[in-house]
């Protein structure tokens, strides 16, 4: 016997995705925007809408990223260990910070990759590189 009311959404968003799956399998794909759209559907909390994108987005004043950017927009740069210091970051995160601005639209130039040289000219705990946030154009 069939349960009274709308369906649980789980099943809903299953159904939607084998939707999505079957429409994609097919030649040509049609359908396939209809689809997806039902899947949106499904996967949205009812009352919600679903926004696009707008475009880059910019970090609060005052906030570290903010702190960061301004840094890198200097003509001399920053290195990874000057922002770990101005913002009391650990270097894992300035390397991650750094590893997504590419994502945001944001290009970085080294201007300058000091390394400096430990016994057995191995690389030594303190070499850096300097960056800078390349010009958009």
């Amino acid at each position: 016997m069939a349960p009274d009311g709308p369906a649980p959404r789980g099943s809903a968003v299953r159904n939607a995705a084998a939707g999505v799956l079957a429409v994609w399998d097919a030649e040509g794909r049609p359908g396939l925007d209809a689809a997806i759209e039902a899947l949106r559907t499904a996967l949205c909390k009812p009352g919600r809408v679903v926004r696009e994108r707008s475009g880059t987005r910019t970090p609060r004043e005052g906030t570290k990223q903010a702190q960061v950017l301004a840094l890198l927009r200097r003509p001399e740069g920053a290195s990874g260990p000057a922002i770990a210091e101005a913002t009391g970051w650990a270097p894992h995160t300035v390397r991650g910070f750094l590893a997504g601005l590419p994502e945001k639209g944001m290009r970085l130039e080294v201007l300058e990759r000091v390394r400096q040289v430990g016994p057995g000219k191995e690389g030594a705990k303190g070499s850096y590189s300097i960056y800078r946030l390349a010009e958009a154009g």
